[in-house]
């Protein structure tokens, strides 16, 4: 096997976070809690986590490493999805009284899960597409503003493509385009707010693994999985 197709450990850790953050934040998304005037669904918790260990990934390994990330997030959160829908189906237990419970939270309807995934797949590639480009113009320089702005690409693609898939029809267009403003803004400011972490981190990786990939004649199709 060839050296650029081995993983190291750093980036085994790294994917397995950003998966279990993609099921925890559909699981999340299940309750909508208050912060001050602006609700939010609970799920902000987690998700912003997941853009953040994407542009990790991007910086140090590069955009293919990145894809073959995505696609593991998106087929693990596929997974959930599909086995909750499954538990959902089976007949419960005449004495169990956590029915209407687990059903609330694992029942996802299939227009929010359809959204979610599409959203989360787009929004993604987007994010380490926008950090992977910016990188090599850069000579890799400024990675705090490639962070930044490679999050906001991804976010307010993931935000466009979410809220009027899941529910266009079902609220004004005024309450849906506030949603997503206030979702890309304050999953921006939560990037920001933990970038000094996130700096130290991506140094860290890149002196222990010795590796700081630049994508320069690669191929950006998000089909070519076996590419890595």
């Amino acid at each position: 096997m060839k050296k650029e197709n081995l993983v190291s450990v750093p980036f085994m850790v790294l994917g397995i976070v950003f998966c279990v953050c993609l099921v925890a934040a559909n699981l999340l998304e299940t309750k909508v809690v208050q912060l001050g005037p602006i609700s939010v669904t609970a799920g902000l918790i987690v998700f912003p986590i997941s853009y953040i260990i994407n542009d990790c990934i991007a910086e140090v390994w590069g955009f293919r490493k990145a894809r073959l990330i995505i696609w593991m997030g998106f087929l693990m959160n596929f997974m959930v999805v599909a086995m909750g829908q499954l538990a959902v189906a089976l007949p419960a237990a005449p004495f169990w009284e956590g029915e209407e419970s687990f059903n609330f939270v694992f029942g996802m309807a299939p227009r929010i899960a359809a959204a979610s995934l599409a959203a989360f797949l787009v929004g993604s590639f987007i994010n380490a597409y926008v950090m992977s480009r910016m990188k090599v113009a850069s000579h890799g320089k400024n990675f705090s503003a490639r962070a930044i702005l490679s999050t906001v690409a991804g976010e307010g693609a993931d935000s466009l493509i979410f809220f009027p898939l899941a529910f266009g029809g079902l609220m004004p267009v005024s309450e849906l385009v506030k949603m997503m403003v206030v979702q890309v803004v304050l999953k921006t400011l939560y990037e920001v707010i933990v970038l000094p972490v996130t700096v130290r981190v991506v140094k860290y990786i890149k002196r222990v693994d010795d590796t700081d990939v630049y994508d320069e004649h690669i191929s950006y199709n998000v089909l070519k999985i076996k590419e890595i």
